[in-house]
């Protein structure tokens, strides 16, 4: 049996870059607006969704964790669009990535605080969502329409890869 282990590394935009984009509001000046009483944080992310006659989906999703450590078994890419997520509450939680879903050398495990969100750039390998906390609440914006978005790749079972983080 193969066992991998996975740490995370902190989510900043410049490790991320080679997967998507990563949404905060850190590095960018906001524009005031609503005569000075809400601030405006523009181009966060961009979306990518025309191909084939797709279109803008916005939905939320409510997340739930995994046991610890967590048994990662299958990744997954949208190969017609980005898909970005946005969490709703101030909670960290994981985002792994790779090149390659068959050569666990590629995988990428990152820490994210609740402040920030990733845009996963179209036909970028990863895993879904992973939270710490129960009913986490996640805005999503991604592809629909016509085509088949969504490709997954489930892990050899003589794999065991665990995604280990210390949890908040």
């Amino acid at each position: 049996m193969t066992e991998i282990r996975l740490s995370p590394a902190p989510l900043t935009a410049q490790a991320f870059k080679p997967y998507g984009g990563v949404i905060e509001t850190a590095a960018c000046a906001p524009r005031s607006i609503n005569q000075g009483y809400a601030q405006r944080f523009n181009d966060l992310c961009g979306v990518d969704a025309a191909r084939e006659g797709g279109a803008v989906n916005v939905s939320l999703f409510t997340a739930n964790p995994r046991p610890h450590p967590i048994a990662i078994q299958l990744m997954e890419r949208h190969p017609l669009g980005s898909q970005a997520f946005i969490p709703m509450q101030e909670r960290p939680w994981l985002v792994l990535v790779c090149d390659d879903p068959l050569d666990v050398s590629t995988y990428h495990l990152f820490s994210a605080t609740g402040r920030q969100g990733v845009n996963y750039a179209c036909n970028v390998w990863h895993h879904p969502l992973l939270v710490f906390d129960a009913d986490s609440h996640f805005l999503i914006i991604d592809r629909k329409g016509p085509g088949e978005n969504l490709e997954e790749v489930w892990l050899p079972e003589a794999w065991r890869v665990e995604a280990f983080a210390n949890q908040p």
